[in-house]
């Protein structure tokens, strides 16, 4: 893993056998980034993604294992209850053109992802709603 910053940018660069959500917690913690968005593309071969279902208020998980490439990596940084909390939602296709996607719980880098933090100026935390059963953004 490497990172330069450029302005408010953090441009990231993940190497084989790298955990792409681990490595970016640990990089905002590292640098204290609270509040940033999040884009991304690269090959993996192991992703899990989770489907939130409305009704049962939980999240169903699969692990994919094969050659994939990051097609779409969006999402944020923020905090909740004092530590990083990041909700990613990845998009992956196979050798097929075939895409799968969903939240992002972990995705282990084949050849590299390549991933920009445009850090925001300011702070939100979370809480758990109960009612929807996610940890929602904070607006005091």
């Amino acid at each position: 893993m490497d990172y330069r910053k450029f302005g408010s940018k953090l441009l990231i660069r993940l190497d084989p056998g790298e955990e792409l959500v681990a490595s970016l917690t640990e990089i905002c913690k590292k640098e204290q980034i609270v509040l940033a968005s999040v884009s991304g593309i690269g090959a993996v071969n192991r992703v899990t993604v989770g489907l939130f279902r409305t009704k049962e208020k939980k999240y169903l998980s699969d692990e994919l294992r094969d050659d994939f490439e990051i097609t779409a990596l969006a999402g944020n940084v923020s905090t909740m209850n004092g530590e990083t909390y990041l909700h990613l939602h990845i998009t992956v296709a196979n050798a097929e053109h075939k895409t799968f996607g969903g939240h992002l719980n972990e995705a282990h880098v084949s050849a590299t992802a390549e991933i920009v933090l445009d850090i925001l100026d300011g702070e939100i935390d979370r809480f758990h709603s109960d009612e929807i059963g996610l940890n929602l953004l904070k607006f005091d």
